[in-house]
């Protein structure tokens, strides 16, 4: 498993231990970050080098970035389960096409980082989902070859301002983008064969309740469609990322809704990636 962090200040990237990590960034200054070994196609290389190494910062010693720090672009992917697209109770069928929106980097933290719940609204709520990193880029992608063109998977609490995103008539980009309100990690798992994304359970669970569950298989629009279809009008690049879609069982669904609130602990995991826990902060 690969990721990002920082100690004292400083980022590095390397390969994840149960005990901690082993920095590899000092010794590749010509790959800035994560992004650029995937560019490179060097993954396998890295984790080859990394064995018999050992830990260079120990657990408790260093905080977690996003493993991808620098993406050129990160699109979710929204509505994508079919009882999300039944909790909107417009009478409305699934749609043909997928509905997308832009997130930006700076929006999310890494692994044990708190979301920042901001001073303008206290509708803050959470949204477990799998996110792909694209390894192989292109443009007009066959879905048929989609799924070689991810080089990692990771987790995301695509973290939501609920009252922002009603803001306009025609998008939710600004309830999706605050500082701090989402999350990503904790680290990439190498994607190497289709069973890692077709079937995979998926669990969002706040102070230890079950939120959301369900699997990928039920997705209405399955990851190689996605891959297809945002290829088709922008061109992927190595390192960007795409977030497939959240269950059913959001905050703002509840009745009274349930907004997260300093004291939370939200943890989204995924069988055969791992767990992604944040806490909550007021900003």
């Amino acid at each position: 498993m690969f990721a990002t962090y920082r100690y004292k200040g400083q980022q590095f990237w390397g390969i994840t231990r149960p005990e901690g990590m082993v920095a590899l960034s000092p010794d590749h200054p010509e790959w800035p970050s994560l992004r650029n070994v995937i560019a490179a196609g060097a993954l396998k290389q890295i984790a080859q080098e990394a064995q018999g190494r050992e830990i260079t910062h120990p657990l408790g010693s260093f905080t977690w970035d996003i493993p991808v720090p620098d993406p050129e672009k990160i699109i979710c992917v929204g509505v994508n389960f079919p009882d999300r697209n039944a909790e909107y109770k417009d009478g409305q069928e699934a749609p043909p096409n997928m509905s997308l929106f832009p997130r930006f980097a700076r929006s999310f933290v890494g692994h044990e980082q708190p979301l920042t719940r901001p001073p303008e609204s206290d509708k803050l709520d959470y949204e477990g989902e799998i996110a792909i990193i694209i390894g192989t880029g292109g443009r007009r992608i066959p879905e048929a070859d989609a799924l070689t063109h991810i080089a990692a998977l990771t987790l995301c609490n695509e973290g939501t301002i609920r009252d922002w995103v009603r803001h306009a008539k025609f998008n939710v980009t600004q309830g999706k983008n605050w500082d701090g309100s989402g999350a990503m990690g904790p680290s990439l798992i190498p994607f190497t064969h289709t069973a890692q994304i077709l079937d995979v359970g998926l669990q969002t669970r706040v102070n230890g309740e079950i939120r959301q569950d369900d699997r990928t298989a039920r997705m209405l629009f399955p990851v190689a469609r996605q891959i297809a279809y945002i290829s088709t009008f922008t061109t992927l690049v190595p390192g960007d990322i795409i977030v497939t879609g959240t269950p059913t069982g959001a905050g703002a669904r509840f009745d009274p809704p349930r907004f997260l609130k300093p004291g939370d602990v939200i943890e989204v995991e995924a069988e055969g990636i791992g767990t992604l826990r944040n806490g909550v902060r007021d900003e």
